[in-house]
């Protein structure tokens, strides 16, 4: 009797979470459906968008692999993301770490004049950028987008570990000295381990954004071959005023599954590190 009541007082709960669940996977239900339509079904005023009135195709994504550069815009944009992460992780690690532990009381205030920078809209910087791109000869190439990334991935990722390391108890490392290390390695030892969540917020945050980046990757890259998912995709399936829908949908749902599931296998250290860089920052 006691659990059933307690079920019932948390029954508004579980009805409000599964309401919110539902309406914010729905879009990706309608896409998965989209994926498979048929022309006549999906333009069909008369059909229920919602069911295949039609039998389902694999069309739409032989159309994506077959008559596109998707499987190279993947690639790219792989390969991009990969080596953004990582030169963000070499410069921005470093540089939280010492402006949350030796920086002393100016750290704070070039910790938030680091994030201002991240503030910046692209839209003022691509010109000049773009003159930095062409002196180093790298238009045209998924270098200058290599280039160019960390400028917005650095000043964010530096203020969020910048926080996290400051959420970790400064004991733990004068510990670890008196104990005979030295700083680099009561770092790596102690420091780093505890840091993972915040870690793993910044991998996230910027692989995620140099997917979804438009504005460079359209002015320095006009090359099909050298293109990444964000700017390659609409550009192959929008010819004039003819939109390929169904392959639209599909090429954003391949790409949404791994990025979903990546998601969900670290949500807990994500949640953990966002907040926590963000409440300490």
């Amino acid at each position: 009797m006691r659990n059933f009541r307690r079920a019932l007082r948390r029954l508004p709960l579980y009805v409000g979470v599964s309401l919110f669940c539902f309406v914010y996977s729905f879009p990706f239900l309608w896409m998965v459906i989209t994926t498979f339509k048929q022309d006549r079904d999906l333009y069909r005023l008369e059909g229920n968008p919602f069911l295949y009135n039609q039998p389902p195709t694999l069309d739409n994504i032989r159309l994506l692999f077959e008559r596109t550069n998707y499987a190279t815009f993947l690639n790219n944009s792989a390969v991009v993301g990969v080596v953004v992460v990582l030169i963000t992780l070499v410069i921005a690690i470093p540089a939280g770490y010492s402006l949350a532990r030796l920086a002393g009381r100016w750290g704070e205030r070039a910790g938030i004049l680091i994030f201002l920078v991240y503030l910046v809209p692209p839209t003022l910087l691509f010109i000049p950028l773009f003159r930095i791109v062409v002196t180093l000869g790298l238009q045209n190439t998924i270098w200058s987008l290599i280039v160019v990334y960390p400028t917005m991935t650095i000043p964010f990722s530096t203020w969020l570990l910048m926080g996290f390391f400051k959420s970790i108890p400064r004991e733990l490392e004068e510990a670890a000295l008196v104990d005979g290390y030295s700083r680099l390695a009561a770092f790596r030892r102690v420091i780093l381990p505890l840091s993972m969540s915040g870690i793993t917020a910044v991998i996230v945050f910027t692989f995620t954004l140099t997917l979804h980046e438009f504005i460079y990757a359209l002015t320095f890259i006009s090359s099909s071959a050298q293109r990444t998912i964000s700017v390659g995709i609409p550009t192959e399936l929008i010819r004039g005023d003819v939109f390929y829908w169904q392959s639209l949908v599909a090429a954003a749902v391949i790409v949404a599954i791994p990025v979903g599931i990546i998601y969900n296998l670290f949500l807990d250290r994500l949640v953990e590190g966002f907040t926590m860089g963000a409440l300490k920052g």
